[in-house]
Formats: structure tokens, C-alpha cells, sequence
């Protein structure tokens, strides 16, 4: 099994410089990993530095509390993929689906997919925030607003991916959108377990240390 072609190489600390970025190009590019995922103001020296490459490159919007008004987030999707990104990673208000506002989160997931086209859209939903009946329905909103990922987690909540949640995620989306697995996925036999189940991409820091000895750092995204 080639893992690698499951990650999306990620560094999304706000500390994060200009040489941490291009550190994750060249990993991602040495490697081969599927994309690297960047905030938005990165876009561009990713695309620079990955210019020659079949590597994408995947923006996060609303990142990582998703109480950003939808019109920010529409702008902030749009001008990422003017930037060069080919995949955005947005996060859902989480607050309006804990309010039970399921019209709002779906038409916002809708218009941001509306917004970047062809390109990729990965839906996050913080799931340490959410009851597993949340879940289900969040993953029903996401398909129905034509979203192409469901995604777990931010890695920036206070719990990231799960078995459980993930199988909830799969039960509903039932091949309509793919699935991405964020957050924990800190050894190879993890990372094997989800792709088993179905999740086509993994979100981690550590995808360097996945490939090359099997497992992370302890703590890293």
C-alpha cells in the first residue's frame, strides 16, 4: 500500500514561516505525497515551489473555528484558488449546527463549492464538538450541498479523527462524497485502518515520519 498517495502534507501553525513552507514542498515533492494543505496566505509560494509537480495544493478557509461570516469564507475560497490552490479544506460554522441551523450550513457549504467550480472541496466538521447524530446529519448537508470530502477534523479541536466517526461519516455519505481522516493518525497500522474502511485522504504533520519509519512525532497534527 502506497500511503503516501493518501496524504496531504500539512502545516497550518500559526507560527509557521516562509521556510517551513518550502520545507513542506520539498517533503511533499521528495515523497510524493497526494497535496500539501496550507492557510491561504501560503497559496502562493506553495504553487511557486511546487511549480513542475502533480502535487496539489489545498487551502484552508474559516480555519479552524468556522464562526467566519459565509460571504468571508466564499471571498477567502475564491481567492485561494486564484492563488493556485486546487483543493479548499473549509470548516463549517459549527456553532449554527449546534443551533440546529442546518439550512444555513448547508447553503454556505453550497456556495463556496458554487464559488471554486471544478475545484476540490473538503467539508471539515470538528467532530470532538459534535454528537454522533450531529455527525450524521452535518455528513447529509455536505452531500446534499455537493461537497466532494467529508472531513473530520481541524486538528486544532480537542479531538481529532476517530473509527467510530469516521464509520458514521461513511454510512451516510455512501460513496456520494470521499473521506478525509484529520487529526491522530500518528502510526502506519492507524493510517491502514482507515484507508480499509474507505477514507481516501489523511491530514497530517507528520506524513514524513509515516513513510519513512511508520509512525509521528507524539503530538504532532
Amino acid at each position: 500500500m502506497q500511503i503516501n498517495k493518501y496524504i496531504d502534507h500539512t502545516v497550518l501553525k500559526a507560527t509557521t514561516t516562509t521556510a517551513d513552507i518550502v520545507k513542506l514542498c520539498n517533503e511533499a515533492k521528495q515523497h510524493d505525497f497526494y497535496a500539501v494543505c496550507v492557510n491561504g496566505s501560503y497559496v502562493n509560494l506553495a504553487k511557486e515551489n511546487l511549480l513542475g509537480t502533480d502535487v496539489s495544493i489545498a487551502a484552508v478557509i474559516g480555519f479552524p473555528l468556522g464562526a467566519m461570516s459565509k460571504e468571508a469564507k466564499v471571498f477567502e475560497a475564491e481567492k485561494c484558488i486564484a492563488d493556485g490552490a486546487n483543493e479548499i479544506d473549509m470548516v463549517i460554522n459549527i456553532g449554527f449546527m449546534k443551533d440546529g441551523r442546518y439550512d444555513e450550513v448547508e447553503e454556505e457549504i453550497r456556495e463556496i463549492k458554487e464559488a471554486i467550480g471544478d475545484n476540490v472541496l473538503k467539508v471539515i466538521f470538528e467532530n470532538c464538538y459534535l454528537t454522533k447524530e450531529e455527525i450524521k446529519t452535518a455528513s447529509q448537508l455536505a452531500v446534499n450541498a455537493g461537497a466532494d470530502f467529508v472531513k473530520t477534523s481541524t486538528g486544532f479541536g480537542t479531538g481529532g479523527a476517530t473509527i467510530e466517526d469516521v464509520e458514521i461519516m461513511k454510512s451516510v455519505v455512501e460513496g456520494k462524497a470521499e473521506i478525509k481522516a484529520a487529526g491522530g493518525v500518528r502510526d502506519v497500522e492507524t493510517a491502514e485502518k482507515y484507508i480499509a474502511m474507505g477514507v481516501t485522504r489523511l491530514g497530517t504533520s507528520s506524513g514524513v515520519s509515516l513513510v519513512t519509519t511508520g509512525k509521528s512525532k507524539e503530538g504532532e497534527y
